[in-house]
């Protein structure tokens, strides 16, 4: 008979954190939710803000280019993570100040880490609760999806049938995993956000003119083919797991 010594001693279970300590994060977003719409900082996400200060803001990307971007991403970053509507003005003024090329990435960047945000807050205050009080249907739904969680994440960020903030949340539920959902969330919305930056490259004529943008235009045949072309792309190793699958149980 062995003996069983202190090293050989099985590790203790990891205790489950407190309620407080999980919906901490929670309760910051929301008060900080509340905020935000209780001081309607979304009336700022306008073109109207763009044409009154058009000058202005160009005169400070020009005077402090490193600090006008980050304080961009900041600002992105933040109002993914308290979901205020106007990602796609934000999206259109990062083209506006920055350029198509750097006014992506900075959007992209930005969306990205707001995402991230919101998914983790989602996923230690609300997503294990939800797992331990579901039955074995969330388990299934669970296990089918996290399969091809990078797949199905980026045809849902490529082409936006849902919306940004939903899309952020139900991951965690599902238990896909951080690397993933970042991944996924960087290069799905580069193309829509690729789209979007160009219109705002070119809203200097628009402003000077006194018309609006078309944010219609990702929907023209010409731009919204490509998309749904790479979301195809996304899910042919789907498809292709799925067919082969099919062929060993046969």
């Amino acid at each position: 008979m062995t003996k069983t010594t202190e090293n050989d001693a099985p590790e203790p279970l990891a205790t489950t954190k407190p309620l407080w300590r999980r919906l901490l994060p929670l309760g910051i977003l929301l008060v900080v939710v509340g905020l935000a719409f209780a001081f309607d900082l979304q009336r700022f996400l306008a073109f109207d803000t763009l044409r009154e200060h058009d000058q202005a803001l160009r005169t400070f990307v020009e005077t402090w280019p490193v600090l006008t971007a980050l304080g961009f991403v900041l600002v992105y970053a933040a109002a993914v993570a308290v979901s205020l509507p106007g990602a796609v003005f934000l999206t259109i003024a990062g083209g506006f100040l920055f350029g198509i090329w750097f006014g992506t990435l900075l959007v992209v960047i930005g969306a990205t880490a707001g995402a991230i945000a919101i998914f983790l807050i989602a996923k230690t205050s609300l997503g294990e609760g939800l797992r331990e009080q579901a039955g074995p249907w969330l388990r299934r739904m669970q296990a089918g999806f996290n399969e091809n969680a990078l797949n199905y994440l980026l045809v849902l960020r490529l082409i936006p049938a849902f919306p940004f903030w939903i899309v952020n949340i139900v991951p965690a539920f599902l238990g896909v995993k951080l690397r993933d959902y970042a991944i996924a969330t960087f290069f799905g919305i580069m193309p829509g956000s690729f789209v979007y930056a160009s219109i705002g490259n070119g809203l200097g004529t628009v402003i000077e003119a006194g018309d609006e943008p078309d944010l219609g235009i990702i929907l023209q045949p010409a731009i919204l083919t490509p998309i749904l072309g790479l979301a195809a792309l996304a899910l042919l190793p789907v498809a292709y797991r799925k067919l082969k699958g099919r062929r060993r149980a046969v």
